[in-house]
């Protein structure tokens, strides 16, 4: 794939990923979930698990990173969500 749509793909990814830190900051703070939706969060990490997935096997690297990452950061919600709930 030519560099400059990797690198279109690379900057989306990096910012959709990012998009996840404000939130959990918030509910570290706060200790408060009561306005996450565990099912919605578990349904957008098993989505997330199958774009992951995906990634691997067109071995896309951009997709793979912010994929993983993103998974590992709705997790981290989830587990917070849990803990708080």
């Amino acid at each position: 794939m030519p560099l400059h749509i990797e690198l279109i793909g690379s900057l989306a990814a990096v910012i959709t990923t990012m998009g996840w830190i404000p939130q959990i900051i918030k509910i570290v703070k706060y200790r408060d979930t009561a306005s996450i939706s565990l099912s919605t969060n578990i349904a957008l990490a098993l989505g997330v698990f199958l774009w992951l997935c995906y990634g691997i096997l067109i071995v896309s690297w951009p997709v793979m990173a912010a994929n993983g990452m993103t998974l590992l950061l709705i997790l981290a919600i989830l587990g917070l969500k849990l803990r708080y709930g």
